[in-house]
């Protein structure tokens, strides 16, 4: 019911922020107070409002080599829509945007959230406040768009341990050599899952961050309460959780490490170490998770970790771009695009506490190809070894994409 509520508040606030938009004077030339622009689709007011469609569609295709633990775990290939997502910004520089889409593949929406400039309510710049859902700032890979990730499927610890989005509230300060994320998320996400409140932080030390020459060294941590629900039939379900990830390929439920489900959840904890580089073409970056589930009734604990390492080479020149605290696509300098080559090593380790979920190691060798700023390919191919409960399953995948987003 909340969450019904706080999407239509959202919603609601769209119009009301667009009609709030004054018309361009008569001497500017346009009547009409606006300036449609054709690509990508957007509205430009003359107080420098600006209404813009966004979009990001992908198409997979990926074929194993190998099964998994048996027919239990097998990995079948496959080829599917992995996004389909639709929405708008509107948003007047120094003052306020507001962002709203939704993905139609996986029937889910995506960010839909308001966020202010306090220079534009106060007279100076205490940092910005937003509210709505979006990401929690708990992990660099997670916190990254999906039209951004370096590759086909994040690590294996983002899958498993980020929290991904929920309806609250975030104040972030940022200054040439740091930057801070703090943020409050009270209730169930968008869909109406995941009930609980998350208090959750973010610090990064960012002595360099000049075009092509950057330096981010983080630290962030949280903390999540996960709270009952009543089911249809009136019954009390007490939170329980459950840590597992796919073999970095989105287009199969097997997963080859998994905790199971975890009953009596009183408390969450998760803590990440981050950092990146880039010079030039190159870049590195890699991060450290952990969580920590704290159970009731005299149930014993359950701690697992995992860390990724992604090494990057723009072959044609340009850079990865770096903004916020995030990274984004590279803008190709050249008629025939940006070419980058990737290597990521990941790891997650679900043995521990009594849980034999089993360990995870993977190499990935990715190509990307940016042939323009809407439109890239991906390749990746992904070794995978991993072990649980004695048994051993090292399958290799083939994942190609084809990506459009604006």
């Amino acid at each position: 019911m909340k969450s019904a509520v706080v999407s239509r508040l959202f919603l609601a606030l769209i119009p009301l922020l667009a009609f709030s938009i004054p018309p361009a004077s008569a001497a500017e030339g346009d009547t009409t107070g606006a300036q449609l622009k054709p690509w990508p689709p957007r509205i430009a007011f003359a107080n420098g409002t600006e209404l813009a469609a966004t979009g990001n569609y992908a198409y997979d295709l990926v074929r194993f080599d190998g099964d998994g633990y048996g027919a239990a775990t097998a990995l079948e290939d496959d080829e599917d829509f992995r996004r389909k997502e639709f929405g708008f910004t509107l948003k007047r520089k120094g003052f306020y945007d507001v962002a709203v889409s939704y993905d139609f593949h996986a029937d889910t929406w995506m960010d839909v959230a308001l966020r202010v400039e306090t220079k534009a309510l106060f007279g100076h710049d205490a940092g910005k406040l937003r509210i709505g859902q979006f990401k929690l700032p708990v992990g660099f890979e997670g916190y990254t768009s999906t039209r951004a990730g370096s590759f086909l499927e994040n690590a294996l610890p983002t899958q498993a341990f980020y929290e991904s989005r929920r309806v609250g509230a975030e104040w972030a300060f940022e200054r040439p050599a740091y930057l801070w994320n703090l943020g409050y998320f009270f209730g169930n996400d968008l869909q109406g899952n995941n009930p609980g409140t998350t208090l959750a932080a973010r610090a990064a030390w960012t002595p360099r961050k000049q075009a092509g020459h950057v330096l981010h060294l983080g630290l962030s941590a949280s903390e999540e309460h996960p709270h009952s629900e009543v089911n249809g039939r009136g019954q009390t379900v007490l939170p329980s959780v459950r840590w597992r990830a796919r073999p970095e390929t989105a287009l199969t439920d097997t997963r080859l490490v998994d905790s199971g489900s975890l009953s009596r959840v009183d408390r969450i904890r998760r803590e990440g170490v981050e950092a990146l580089w880039i010079e030039g073409p190159w870049s590195l970056q890699g991060e450290y998770l952990r969580q920590r589930t704290t159970r009731d009734a005299g149930l014993r604990g359950y701690s697992a970790d995992g860390w990724y390492v992604t090494g990057s080479w723009l072959i044609t020149g340009e850079s990865r771009t770096y903004n916020a605290g995030n990274v984004a696509n590279p803008v190709p300098a050249h008629a025939y695009g940006a070419w980058e080559l990737l290597l990521r090593h990941s790891r997650i380790d679900l043995d521990n506490d009594g849980i034999r979920g089993g360990r995870e190691n993977n190499w990935t060798l990715g190509v990307n190809a940016y042939l323009n700023r809407y439109f890239r390919l991906q390749a990746n191919l992904t070794r995978v070894d991993a072990q649980r409960a004695g048994r051993r399953a090292d399958p290799r995948l083939l994942q190609l994409r084809a990506q459009f987003y604006f």
